[in-house]
């Protein structure tokens, strides 16, 4: 379906159908960490995008074979960019009890209307992941009218008028804001936004700039500690291997599925990591179109963007 992905399994809210409601990298940011890519089109003034219709049609179609615990407005860029993101809550509310959730890099909230828009949903996961406006250009490189004062008034502001629930994902990144300044600076902004969860995470899927590197389970530990009782840690444990431990699973991923098509149960049994943990690198590396997919015999496989299916060789 062109609008709806899934379910899959997410370590924040269970099994989600995701809804995207927005054209791929279109977003107020062009984030290092981005697994879909670089920013194809960055823009801060909502739009309408899709029609409504196909896409909560689309989401009651899933859900007559589907029972996924959450429905994620989320997808291949900035979700709050779709103007008709109130209209599509709505529609999808009054079609199941499921609860929705938008997956939001937050940067929108400093505009009253946008607040207005989202004030149904159920849960709201946005992202602040800086303490000091430099940090925050480095890490986001944000459309040029967008800084991290507006946009952490704008997350206060949610929080004074929004009775549901907002878990504030924090991206940590090797040499850009885990320092102790920006740490403290970064600690500093959460308690004035005040949201019901802090959740660490780092890179887990290939990212769109090399720089951006995970950190290591020890230093999350601290970082956790030192947030206090409301952060918990998010990432897989693929992200939080060291570097190199880190990229060879990814190199043996891509090695494996060089050589023949594999399902994701092979991946698994080969790499012997938890399933989700599969389903999380596939769905990376389909999203920026490293990889891609086939059915065959009522399975899926997948093998590398530049193959041809087996099928198809000589």
């Amino acid at each position: 379906m062109r609008y709806v992905f899934g379910p899959v399994p997410s370590r924040r809210l269970g099994l989600s159908l995701g809804v995207d409601l927005i054209p791929r990298k279109t977003c107020t940011f062009d984030c290092i960490y981005c697994e879909v890519g670089r920013t194809t089109q960055k823009i801060s003034i909502p739009m309408d995008f899709f029609p409504v219709q196909e896409i909560v049609q689309q989401v009651r179609e899933c859900l007559s074979i589907e029972s996924p615990d959450i429905i994620t407005l989320a997808g291949s860029g900035e979700p709050t960019l779709n103007s008709e993101i109130d209209r599509i809550i709505g529609s999808i509310k009054e079609i199941t009890n499921i609860p929705v959730a938008v997956l939001t890099n937050g940067s929108l909230f400093w505009r009253q209307e946008t607040r207005e828009k989202v004030k149904n949903a159920d849960i709201i996961l946005p992202t602040l992941s800086a303490g000091t406006n430099s940090a925050f250009r480095r890490i986001h490189r944000p459309c040029v009218e967008l800084d991290l004062e507006k946009v952490s008034q704008g997350l206060e502001k949610l929080r004074q008028e929004y009775l549901g629930k907002i878990y504030l994902e924090v991206v940590l990144l090797k040499g850009f804001n885990d320092g102790e300044e920006e740490l403290a600076r970064l600690k500093e902004e959460i308690e004035r936004i005040g949201p019901d969860r802090v959740q660490l995470n780092t890179v887990v899927r290939p990212p769109a700039d090399p720089r951006a590197k995970p950190l290591d389970m020890k230093t999350l530990e601290d970082i956790k500690n030192f947030f206090g009782k409301k952060a918990e840690i998010i990432s897989s444990s693929i992200a939080t291997r060291k570097g190199p431990e880190r990229e060879s699973v990814i190199e043996q991923f891509l090695e494996m599925i060089k050589r023949r098509p594999l399902r994701e149960i092979d991946l698994v049994a080969a790499l012997d990591l938890p399933k989700e943990e599969i389903q999380g690198l596939i769905k990376g590396l389909l999203i920026k179109g490293i990889i891609k997919s086939y059915e065959h015999s009522g399975s899926i496989f997948y093998l590398m963007n530049d193959e041809n299916r087996p099928e198809e060789r000589n």
